[in-house]
């Protein structure tokens, strides 16, 4: 479709689009325009279904809240990359990392609501900092919701010579005949490996000396280094480390087992309940037309179901998903609602 139409589908000054609606207009009008108005309905009919058909004409942008080589940023590029090809179009990434996510997530709540600039992103700026911070410079509950790609499991990990625990059941008996001698290493405050931690501490009764990182990366390294006795961390960045033997694995934080690790036990077979992944969504800015996300939707369900992303999403830990609009939006609304009641219950609070 020309660009021209597009145009005019984005500008009707109005007028809503509909059969009977437009009909009775033309109807109503003097017989020398009657032929004007019929016409507009036309066009007007056509714009209800062209912009999902014509999508997309023109490059795609994918704006990462985080910065570039850790999960969040590595998921969405492979997706990206077969879109790309799919759709005979440039679907670009696009990092702008800073604030928790914050910074990226205003960029894309900003951007015009086209479908040409969509956010791909973890928790934090979806569903955990609005109930962190007093105020935002986006409202995350008016992001469209279009797809959950995958999700990877949070993980209890330890460092073997300070935690000789083999199962969660042997780690929350030390841990209450050890309160507050358990330091817990997190990404910072008010990360999600922070409210894992505090959900583990709330559901188990147990109580961990809090020590913050700047980041992932960093705060494996102390684990690594034996400064800190344990962490919370995303699978996918951390399973390198209890390959190799320097960290060890007790449990996940999946609802089930994961197919990829069956013989990995969950959290929650001992915490009933327990639930805490790392899960990664796609949502386009406020007032997204409902089938341009339903066409992002599909179209990312479709790769999904690729043997070689389902290959490459195993290589990060991450169980492919693939969610409709509806789905991703009620998936969301629970993790609003989950980590929310984390963050009162703990008091957690932004230094």
């Amino acid at each position: 479709m020309a660009s021209g139409i597009y145009d005019a589908c984005n500008d009707t000054r109005g007028v809503m689009p509909g059969n009977k609606a437009v009909t009775t207009a033309a109807d109503a009008v003097q017989p020398r325009f009657r032929s004007v108005a019929i016409a507009l309905a036309a066009l007007l009919l056509a714009c209800a279904g062209a912009s999902a058909q014509d999508y997309p004409n023109r490059a795609v942008k994918i704006i990462v809240p985080f910065p570039a080589g850790g999960t969040a940023d590595v998921m969405p590029r492979i997706v990206a990359d077969w879109l790309s090809r799919k759709w005979r179009q440039p679907v670009v990434i696009e990092n702008k990392a800073g604030a928790a996510g914050n910074i990226g997530a205003e960029a894309a709540f900003n951007a015009d609501p086209d479908g040409y600039t969509l956010l791909s992103a973890p928790p934090p700026p979806l569903v955990i900092n609005q109930n962190l911070y007093p105020k935002l410079p986006y409202d995350a509950a008016q992001f469209v919701p279009v797809s959950v790609m995958g999700i990877v499991p949070n993980a209890l990990i330890v460092n073997p010579k300070k935690i000789a625990a083999n199962t969660v059941a042997q780690f929350i008996a030390y841990a209450k005949a050890n309160p507050e001698k358990i330091s817990v290493a997190t990404q910072g405050n008010g990360s999600t490996s922070h409210l894992t931690s505090e959900l583990f501490q709330l559901m188990a009764q147990v109580k961990f000396v809090q020590v913050p990182y700047r980041g992932s990366a960093p705060a494996l390294q102390g684990l690594v280094a034996g400064d800190v006795d344990v962490m919370f961390d995303n699978l996918g960045v951390s399973l390198a480390l209890v390959t190799g033997g320097q960290l060890k694995l007790i449990a996940v934080g999946t609802g089930g087992r994961m197919n990829a690790m069956p013989n990995v036990p969950t959290i929650a077979e001992a915490l009933p309940g327990f639930a805490s992944s790392a899960w990664f969504g796609v949502v386009g800015p406020p007032k997204m037309p409902q089938r341009i996300a339903a066409k992002i939707s599909a179209d990312i369900a479709e790769a999904i179901k690729q043997p070689d992303i389902r290959k490459r999403f195993a290589g990060l830990s991450a169980e492919p998903v693939g969610s409709d609009p509806a789905r991703t939006a009620k998936f969301m609304h629970e993790e609003v609602e989950r980590w929310n009641k984390v963050i009162k219950a703990a008091k957690v609070k932004l230094e």
